[in-house]
């Protein structure tokens, strides 16, 4: 694609946003209805000479948009349309002013968000996360890179390519061969390394990583190449967030800590668990004052009397006060 191409008729490709190993993204104006719009394609030449993999990777944009196009939800990016231009798909998405959580954390010191900010992040987050759980989509690819806060401050997932719906079976269940897990192996879950049947708790264990970079500035695996990474996902306990940054909540810790638990069972149930428990971290209860019995509340101004000795004279004061209505 070039700028200045007219997709279909109708989407005037104005300038690149982004390039990665297999696809481009371009910023449009959608000429039909006026708006400015986000047109996601493959590169010319990227498609595999292989007409399998060709095959799975035309069928990963069609699982994209059709997952995509299914799911309304403030915390996920809109797919307003799908199509074929000269046999190259592409799909036109909302255009979202904003910047991913990698670059996000780039420019903080350390890598680290506040602590506050960290937890409202992932109360987003995980709601967008419950949301799309209901409607039996994982997306097995959550990270910083695919996290999108925009201006106005929210917090969009995007790129459902390798979603799988839950239930789902047939060719494109897995994009890849075997052995070859598919994902980004610092986020990966120890059931989607070893290509176990997966379940939204993956999604959950990705989140977990999200998290606990977001507060001390790196995921819990790093050092290695990619396979390492992996086996680290599999056998290796992450340090405890708390030893590498102290002033994290010990609630907040074991939320993380939880959620990056090797066997799903021993997970969170759900994305809405895990919201509500950062909903506490986030708004601690205060102490309630105890409430006065039924009836002090009926009695009116009720005298009081205390009695102080002074030290020095060792006399007796009463001193009155009025205790106001409860």
């Amino acid at each position: 694609m070039e700028e200045g191409t007219l997709v279909q008729g109708r989407y005037r490709l104005l300038g690149l946003l982004g390039r990665g190993g297999m696809g481009e993204v371009w910023r449009a104006e959608d000429e039909a209805l006026g708006r400015h719009v986000a047109v996601k394609c493959l590169r010319t030449g990227a498609v595999p000479h292989d007409p399998g993999q060709a095959r799975l990777q035309l069928e990963r944009f069609r699982r994209e948009a059709r997952v995509a196009a299914g799911l309304q939800h403030p915390g996920v990016t809109v797919v307003h349309d799908f199509g074929d231009a000269g046999g190259a798909p592409y799909l036109v998405m909302e255009l979202l002013d904003g910047r991913d959580l990698g670059q996000i954390l780039d420019d903080l010191p350390g890598r680290r968000m506040p602590i506050a900010e960290a937890v409202h992040t992932a109360r987003q987050i995980a709601s967008a996360l419950a949301y799309t759980h209901t409607r039996d989509v994982i997306h097995r690819d959550l990270k910083p890179a695919n996290l999108i806060r925009t201006t106005d401050g929210g917090l969009k997932i995007c790129d459902f390519g390798i979603a799988r719906l839950r239930g789902a079976g047939g060719p494109t269940s897995r994009f890849g061969n075997a052995g070859s897990p598919v994902g980004t192996p610092r986020y990966m879950s120890p059931e989607q390394i070893n290509e176990d049947d997966l379940d939204a708790r993956s999604d959950l264990y990705s989140f977990g990583c999200v998290l606990y970079e977001l507060l001390v500035g790196a995921p819990p695996f790093t050092v290695g190449d990619p396979l390492v990474i992996m086996l680290d996902h599999r056998d290796t306990p992450p340090r405890p967030p708390r030893g590498l940054r102290p002033s994290i909540p010990e609630e907040l810790e074991r939320i993380v800590l939880a959620l990056l638990a090797k066997n799903p069972e021993d997970r969170p149930a759900d994305a809405m668990a895990v919201l509500r428990a950062l909903n506490a971290v986030a708004h601690p209860q205060r102490p309630r004052a105890r409430p006065l019995p039924p009836w002090a509340r009926l009695m009116g101004p009720v005298p009081v009397t205390l009695v102080r000795v002074t030290p020095e004279a060792r006399a007796v004061t009463e001193l009155t006060r009025r205790w106001p209505r409860g």
